[in-house]
């Protein structure tokens, strides 16, 4: 009996999206206009995409500029915002200016980036790379500002030194939550780019979606767009989510 409720629970989320699509093809088939295509149009589109060879090069050229955005951004702001979290003092002198500069979308740095550096890669990966920056510093520090003191203490009175306090005592205590922050974040630079790439270059998933629209509104590829870019999206936060099932992060999480 608990094996049939296990495979019930497990098909809940393809029944929901079976009931989606035909809800989909309903809307599609009723509507006057003919403006917004059914599924099997979004698949059709999809195909089309993948016949003239544009399917994958899109997909790889979203993909690389996240990886170099969001790479750099983690290199530079979790050292960083660990540092600074750990020295009051300098969290003190620095949060105003963080507070101040962390409103501002990275849109609005879409002008400014393409005057530096034109049209192209560069500029997209720079506004992912301020689209990643902030939320993974002030993760950074909130994390370690969370560390208590006790384990800190602990490994005082146990004789560590400062080098091996921070790699044995420090970071194992912040990585349940910078791996919270990298998941966030990572969604972040994945809605920047397909911002980006509508404006700033002229390749990848959101140039797709504009170019469809101004050459002949081919709405079935805007479409097809959109889900492959939510596809897209739910296999990089299930990747990120992976880390949380790394035996030896797993300490930081809940076993419900």
């Amino acid at each position: 009996m608990r094996g049939i409720t296990n495979i019930g629970v497990r098909l809940r989320p393809f029944a929901l999206i079976a009931i989606l699509l035909i809800l989909w093809e309903i809307a599609a088939r009723r509507q006057s206009a003919h403006l917004l295509p059914g599924p099997w149009g979004v698949v059709h589109g999809i195909a089309d995409l993948a016949q003239h060879g544009l399917l994958v090069k899109y997909i790889v050229a979203s993909l690389f500029r996240v990886t170099w955005g969001f790479l750099l951004a983690a290199i530079l702001a979790i050292p960083l915002g660990l540092t600074i979290g750990w020295y009051r003092r300098a969290e003190m002198a620095l949060n105003p200016i963080l507070q101040v500069l962390r409103p501002i979308s990275p849109l609005a740095w879409i002008p400014i980036a393409i005057l530096w550096f034109g049209v192209g890669d560069l500029a997209a990966i720079f506004l992912i790379f301020l689209g990643s920056f902030l939320p993974l510093l002030l993760t950074a520090i909130n994390a370690a500002r969370s560390v208590p003191a006790v384990y800190v203490n602990a490994g005082r009175n146990f004789g560590l030194g400062p080098v091996r306090l921070v790699y044995q005592v420090f970071y194992p205590a912040v990585v349940p939550q910078l791996i919270v922050g990298l998941r966030i974040t990572l969604g972040v630079a994945w809605l920047v780019v397909v911002a980006a790439e509508m404006i700033a270059v002229n390749s990848g998933l959101g140039f797709l979606i504009i170019d469809a629209r101004n050459a002949g509104n081919r709405y079935d590829l805007v479409v097809a767009g959109m889900v492959i870019i939510g596809v897209i999206g739910l296999l990089l936060d299930m990747g990120m989510r992976s880390l949380e099932k790394v035996r030896s992060f797993r300490w930081g999480y809940s076993e419900d």
